[in-house]
């Protein structure tokens, strides 16, 4: 069943990633980035060259909120050289986590690691201080086990059940409160990083019931705690901003006056004003790629922050005349804004189509196919346990040693595709043009 689950994830998130495209313009979303959110990642907690293992049940195993924060990194950092590892696994529970941790996690030899347990140790009913004193010993055992071999923990409470759609949901989110609450001081007696996802996707549900109380535009859980893509992407939001990811992407601002651009992130040539039919071209080549926003996370928006803190693709032009533009890049039009939009600073990492979104979304449909190799090395390999039996004793050597091959094998085509998937994500030189909206 747990393999099932994956399999059923994987094409789902794959179908997203080969979705036909909106229509040609789509309004983007205006300044400001959020004040609090980070700039210079220093504080990040994910690190180039990280070797990264995503450790979880059912909502780790179904590959979308790991895909996610995959996408942010593999876009934000093309040249961040990173792995991902994911060893999520139906059902489970830090019992489970801190029963396999050595095999499944510190044998990867992470240098960071997320810990995503405690929707099953819950039970799913009343408050049950024995289950939540397992849990708790349990997660102190995988958090001492992590900083012994000394990889970096970024420790998270789940997701909050959405009370809309989850039978006896009204009973188990209340739980999960009570559940979750020592979380933040054995991450800090501990000194790793914690993210109360509970509390953030918590506060995002309860406005989602107040704007759809039946759930029939914002659901980002099919079932009410299995996450849907829009759920991932909330997920992923919230344990990004909450580890100190940086909001920008880059950031252009342009003076028609003097023809002359600021910019952060990016480079930017060949300025020209009143060219042709345009009221401005440039050449624009960034550091770094947007996160190709999906159809399926639009609802989402409203309870992201619109992703202003999280994929910041800014551009600001001055001195325009008033009226409607057309901003389009390499002749493929992008979004439409007003001349007061623009001379405030617009997002355009929220657009849903164009060169720069075909390109991200080419790498995520990249990560899709790398990721169904993660998965089969973990539930093949990996978890492979050779039968305890006498009239197999001869041959439990070889076997063993085949094993570790085989992981090998494996993981050089996993790095093979990762390699293949940062040629992807690089930038390139786009043609920026501003033309009045027809």
């Amino acid at each position: 069943m747990t393999r099932l689950l994956a399999l059923v994830a994987f094409a789902a998130s794959f179908a997203i990633g080969l979705m036909p495209s909106a229509p040609a313009l789509r309004a983007a979303d205006p300044k400001p980035v959020a004040a609090h959110a980070a700039e210079d990642g220093k504080d990040f907690f994910f690190k180039p060259n990280d070797r990264i293992v995503f450790l979880g049940d059912s909502i780790t195993a179904q590959y979308q909120y790991s895909t996610y924060v995959e996408l942010y990194l593999t876009t934000r950092m093309p040249k961040g050289n990173f792995t991902f590892i994911n060893a999520g696994i139906g059902g489970d529970t830090a019992n489970g986590g801190a029963g396999r941790f050595q095999n499944h996690v510190l044998a990867e030899k992470p240098t960071a690691i997320t810990i995503n347990f405690g929707m099953n140790d819950g039970g799913y009913g009343a408050f049950n201080p024995q289950g939540n004193k397992v849990f708790v010993e349990k997660t102190v055992a995988m958090l001492e086990m992590a900083n012994k071999a000394g990889a970096r923990v970024a420790l998270l409470s789940p997701n909050a059940v959405d009370r809309r759609n989850k039978s006896n949901g009204k009973l188990y989110v209340e739980t999960q409160k009570q559940f979750y609450a020592p979380l933040k001081e054995l991450a800090e007696k501990h000194k790793v990083s914690y993210v109360d996802q509970y509390a953030i996707t918590r506060a995002a549900t309860d406005k989602m019931e107040l704007d759809d109380p039946e759930a029939k535009k914002a659901k980002p859980y099919y079932d009410g705690f299995h996450t849907s893509p829009p759920g991932g992407m909330l997920m992923a939001h919230a344990i990004l901003t909450g580890l100190k990811a940086p909001a920008r992407v880059s950031d252009v601002t342009i003076d028609m006056s003097t023809a002359k651009a600021d910019t952060k992130s990016c480079k930017v040539t060949d300025i020209s004003t009143a060219p042709n039919d345009a009221v401005l071209t440039f050449t624009r080549t960034d550091d770094a790629l947007p996160m190709p926003i999906q159809k399926d996370w639009l609802p989402m928006l409203p309870y992201t922050n619109e992703l202003r803190d999280l994929n910041y693709y800014g551009l600001t032009v001055k001195g325009l005349k008033d009226g409607g533009y057309t901003v389009s890049i390499d002749g493929v039009g992008v979004a439409n804004f007003s001349a007061k939009e623009l001379a405030a600073g617009v997002n355009l990492g929220n657009v849903i189509n164009g060169p720069v979104w075909d390109q991200g979304n080419k790498v995520l449909q990249a990560i899709n196919a790398k990721n169904a190799i993660v998965s089969q090395r973990f539930f093949d390999v990996v978890m492979f346990q050779f039968p305890n039996k006498d009239w197999l004793k001869d041959v439990a050597a070889t076997v063993a040693e085949r094993k570790v091959m085989e992981l090998k094998t494996r993981m050089e085509k996993i790095d093979a595709a990762q390699a293949d998937i940062y040629k992807l994500a690089t930038p390139v030189a786009r043609k920026f043009a501003l033309k009045p909206a027809k």
